[in-house]
């Protein structure tokens, strides 16, 4: 037996079914379907795969003729009337517990030596959020094949980049401290690649700062949880639509990909629903990396959001060091003084 999961108006379940016997048919995975959700088998509007497709329900072929892998997710969704069988493609296979596969991209390489310390974030106004074409308020989304890209926000707290990671991987951004322990034992699993001339400070040091809920990160822990999770991590950049791609070491091409958004010095996640309003459970947070879909809607998303100027130039931005007080002038300058000072809180003025 193999577990599939469900998304279905009365929230998240997980089912059991036999993908690879031939007596285990469409029927019984509706049956089992049912016993969850209460949808009677006539009234099932199921869908799977990325982009999210229907699936054609033949009660009694085999349940291998849908396609379906071991922790695949399917949307389970209710015919307001008896409709038949419905029609279109089977979905993409998928191995991924977290949602489906496959792949290209660009290797994350250790930032350079002079990197300062890891250092606290800004802190800066909320995010502003965007109108929905299907709805009077609510996050920032652009429609994908039927399907929405929608700007999750993660609180402004200095643990974004944890906390949008989380959501991914964890489905709960409250998780961004197990987060920071995955990259604080990454870090001690490979000291001969971060080893002091690559983190800026002793490895021992860079430890203690990053299991610091104060302090932010940057391209090592990107990398770092990519590898933890063989899944790319690709950042796109608010203010130039550039997108960098963090790919798990020793993996060439990876099956999945995630997506960030990146403001200048804020992380948010990006995930795909079925609307633009749908609640949490129904968003899906890995996509297959062969489908370049989700990439262009993630470029798009980002044109919304610079069209809104929701982000900081980080090299003409005016920070201030609230370990000294000092007055410092962007990215750079706060660089700059963390290497001089080992200061690592800034905010933004």
């Amino acid at each position: 037996m193999a577990p599939v999961r469900l998304r279905h108006p009365k929230g998240v379940s997980t089912i059991q079914v036999a993908l690879d016997r031939d007596d285990f048919t469409v029927q019984d995975l509706q049956q089992e379907i049912l016993a969850v959700t209460d949808i009677l088998p006539s009234r099932q509007n199921l869908k799977a795969g990325y982009p999210p497709r229907t699936l054609t329900l033949v009660p009694e072929l085999p349940l291998s003729s849908l396609g379906l892998s071991s922790g695949e997710q399917i949307i389970v969704s209710e015919n307001a009337e008896d409709s038949g069988i419905a029609r279109t493609t089977k979905p993409a296979s998928s191995s991924s517990p977290f949602l489906n596969p496959t792949s290209t991209s660009t290797s994350s390489a250790p930032a350079p030596a002079s990197r300062a310390p890891p250092v606290s974030q800004p802190s800066r106004p909320a995010p502003a959020t965007s109108t929905p074409a299907n709805s009077a308020s609510g996050p920032d989304a652009v429609e994908t094949d039927g399907s929405f890209l929608v700007h999750r926000v993660v609180p402004d707290d200095n643990s974004c980049l944890f906390s949008a990671v989380a959501l991914v991987f964890e489905q709960d951004m409250k998780k961004a401290q197990k987060m920071r322990e995955i990259v604080a034992d990454g870090l001690r699993k490979d000291p001969e690649t971060y080893n002091e001339a690559i983190l800026g400070m002793p490895p021992a040091t860079y430890i203690s700062k990053i299991l610091t809920p104060s302090t932010w990160g940057g391209a090592i822990e990107l990398g770092i949880l990519a590898s933890h999770y063989q899944t790319e991590i690709a950042s796109i950049d608010v203010e130039t639509g550039r997108i960098d791609q963090f790919t798990p070491s020793g993996i060439e091409v990876p099956d999945n990909r995630c997506l960030l958004i990146y403001s200048g010095i804020h992380y948010d996640a990006a995930t795909l629903a079925p609307m633009a309003d749908a609640p949490s459970d129904w968003h899906q947070t890995l996509f297959p990396c062969r489908s370049a879909d989700v990439l262009d809607a993630a470029k798009r998303l980002a044109d919304v959001l610079r069209a809104k100027r929701a982000f900081t130039n980080t090299a003409t931005f005016d920070l201030k060091c609230e370990e000294c007080g000092k007055g410092l002038k962007g990215e750079k300058g706060a660089h700059d003084h963390a290497v001089e000072t080992g200061h690592s809180r800034f905010g933004e003025f």
